[in-house]
């Protein structure tokens, strides 16, 4: 039987759960000066049901690091998009994760 601390904590826990959205694409919260270097090449073959998250460049221990591309399982009706490092007015760089898009929707960047 339910009593009334089980209802109202699972209430609770529903309203908490309802406000919570994950964005598709956030910022690292990494606000660095040094802009990060161009993008290496990397060549990947076509794998059905796959698509390709490309490579990016990281800024840890206060350096570039490049993280290699690597395949990911193919969602239909959505699109991957990389991370990208955005330059701020003052001239400060950020880090935004990439992450999955609604076909059609064009991301908040």
């Amino acid at each position: 039987m339910f009593n009334r601390k089980t209802v109202l904590s699972g209430a609770i826990v529903a309203a908490a759960l309802s406000s919570f959205t994950i964005p598709a694409f956030a910022e690292v919260g990494v606000y660095i000066d040094l802009a990060p270097p161009a993008p290496r090449y990397e060549h990947f073959d076509a794998r059905p049901g796959y698509v390709v998250a490309p490579g990016y460049w990281d800024y840890t221990n206060n350096q570039h690091q490049w993280v290699p591309g690597r395949y990911v399982a193919e969602r239909k009706g959505y699109r991957y998009e990389g991370d990208r490092w955005v330059q701020h007015d003052n001239n400060k760089w950020t880090r935004q994760q990439g992450g999955w898009t609604r076909e059609g929707d064009s991301p908040n960047r």
